[in-house]
């Protein structure tokens, strides 16, 4: 009889034990996943948003050698190109955007390359275009979406 009882006793035990899961160890793994799931979106808000620096950045560089090439075609009027070409941020308005088509002087490239940079650059964008001694330098600055200020500068030598 008592060897009943211990079989017995035994069969309860067994038929006690846990079998699946716990709503506690459900609870976490749905924590660790949506602590997963959220780094996984912020990397990928971070590499929009880079990827959107690194566009601007280019058009930055494609821009000013747009305007140092100009200059070199026009050696003899390169010493003209760092008053006309430079400009300060909120200067450019859609009037001066505007110029007569057909025109091929100086001026009215170096107007047309304005209004690309405001357009690709933004409002804040600014320009400084120096030359001296045959070295031309381009200076582009313009505010990123996160406000930080961002320069970039080219020389070459006409």
């Amino acid at each position: 009889m008592s060897r009943r009882t211990s079989r017995s006793w035994q069969h309860v035990c067994e038929s006690k034990s846990q079998t699946g899961f716990s709503l506690i160890e459900v609870m976490i793994a749905v924590l660790v996943l949506a602590i997963g799931l959220l780094g996984f979106a912020l990397l990928q808000t971070t590499s929009v948003r880079m990827s959107k620096s690194a566009s601007v950045r280019t058009q930055a560089t494609n821009l000013a050698t747009e305007l140092l090439d100009q200059m070199r075609v026009n050696r003899l009027s390169a010493a003209s190109f760092p008053g006309q070409a430079t400009f300060s941020s909120g200067s450019i308005t859609a009037a001066i955007c505007n110029p007569t088509m057909g025109a091929a002087d100086v001026s009215a490239m170096v107007t047309i390359w304005k209004c690309e940079v405001v357009r690709s650059l933004g409002d804040q964008a600014s320009a400084t275009v120096l030359y001296s001694d045959g070295i031309a330098t381009v200076q582009l600055s313009w505010s990123d979406r996160g406000g930080d200020n961002t320069r970039f500068d080219v020389s070459t030598r006409l």
